[in-house]
């Protein structure tokens, strides 16, 4: 079975502001990005793994949804509790340093971890926690 993962689907509210984080702090290249209804969703990734991407969608969109649920969903990304992301680099420090002098939200310094990954974390404007490994 040949089965990858395409898409990556997190909440945003400020399409400018996480255009600035992902595509100019992160270095993502915009795969795509569609308005409809005074809303944007955002398809951005990687430039050279083409087949991977985020989409940044915004939660208010989902038909699906009551207006209590909406409000939790504000109040967890506010908290920064409603979604996360992990990522992977093979320079964990060089990237902490981009996103850091970049003013992104440091959650976490590059750390060795008691489970054998080491890691940093950083928030990006929506409150989505992004986690960043080191590779081999």
């Amino acid at each position: 079975m040949d089965i990858s993962i395409h898409y990556a689907f997190l909440p945003h509210e400020d399409p400018e502001a996480s255009l600035a984080f992902y595509r100019d702090i992160l270095g993502f290249e915009v795969r795509n990005d569609v308005g409809y209804g005074g809303m944007r969703w955002l398809t951005l990734g990687p430039a050279d793994k083409s087949g991977t991407a985020v989409v940044l969608y915004p939660p208010a969109a989902d038909p699906g949804i009551t207006d209590d649920e909406r409000r939790t969903i504000a109040e967890m990304m506010a908290k920064g509790t409603y979604a996360m992301l992990a990522l992977a680099s093979t320079d964990l420090d060089g990237t902490f340093a981009r996103l850091q002098a970049g003013g992104a939200e440091v959650v976490q310094e590059p750390t060795d971890q008691p489970y054998g990954v080491r890691d940093c974390a950083f928030r990006d404007p929506a409150g989505n926690m992004l986690r960043i490994n080191q590779l081999a």
